[in-house]
């Protein structure tokens, strides 16, 4: 008896460029947040720009990817990509 090779966990980082991948939305984050430090020194500052970056990165890097596993989307575009 064949066993039926199990698919690997849909993951919607497999449909996404290069530069939309967690490491690099990581890696400009805390780059930006960081070069708001270092080149200007001001804490007030720093924030203001963390804030809408720490809510772009827990978005793109929480709330997405749970958003696409449950739409379905996924393995529709996984099915019509075996057709």
């Amino acid at each position: 008896m064949k066993s039926v090779p199990e698919e690997k966990p849909i993951s919607p980082w497999d449909y996404k460029p290069w530069w939309c991948q967690p490491w690099s939305i990581l890696l400009t984050g805390t780059s930006l947040i960081a070069g708001s430090w270092l080149l200007l020194k001001t804490v007030w500052i720093t924030v203001l720009v963390a804030i809408p970056l720490l809510a772009w990165m827990g978005f793109f890097l929480l709330v997405w990817p749970r958003l696409m596993v449950s739409s379905g989307l996924l393995e529709k575009y996984r099915q019509d990509e075996s057709i």
